[in-house]
């Protein structure tokens, strides 16, 4: 029987998960959405919608967090850091009814001179979300770390993400993450 994955999350994840399911093989069944889940209570809404389609799930993997530090007006970011530690703890109780295997990936960074979004916010919602998590046994894909060290490399022209080479970084690792549950 094939062990059914999920895959969650923002614009990263409609990157990266198109190459994880020929990576992990044919012993998975990959559903993802194809909405893009944007930011945290937007994912929030959408567990409702897509219930039916996350149950069963072996794994779940998911990422939020790009939108959530977007700061488009200068009067901050799109969701304040109590905001999106609150969302994000209650889709990870509700992910965890689903199954005990869920993974988190942190947030990635976006290229230093992209005017909309910060790296140090990334870095802040990171390090305030990533603890609680770890504290429920959410396990943790450092996503951030990983194209951090390559950002020149994996970051494409829009400056926000990854292009080719860096969603293949990030799917190898997401495949990493999601095996560690076999």
């Amino acid at each position: 029987m094939k062990k059914k994955i999920v895959l969650l999350g923002d614009s990263i994840r409609l990157g990266y998960g198109q190459l994880v399911p020929g990576m992990l093989g044919e012993d998975y069944e990959v559903w993802q959405s194809a909405d893009n889940c944007r930011f945290a209570k937007y994912t929030l809404r959408m567990l409702f919608d897509e219930a039916e389609n996350i149950k069963g799930a072996h794994v779940i993997h998911w990422n939020n967090g790009l939108w959530d530090t977007t700061e488009l007006f200068d009067d901050g970011t799109f969701s304040t850091e109590e905001e999106y530690v609150e969302n994000m703890l209650r889709i990870a109780r509700l992910l965890q009814k689903i199954t005990p295997n869920v993974i988190f990936a942190t947030i990635t960074p976006t290229h230093p001179e992209y005017p909309y979004t910060r790296n140090d916010k990334i870095d802040r919602f990171n390090e305030l979300i990533v603890p609680k998590l770890k504290d429920m046994g959410v396990a943790i894909n450092d996503l951030n770390s990983l194209v951090k060290l390559h950002i020149e490399e994996y970051i494409s022209p829009d400056m926000i993400h990854p292009n080719e080479t860096g969603f293949t970084a990030c799917a190898k690792q997401v495949v990493n993450a999601i095996k560690q549950f076999d």
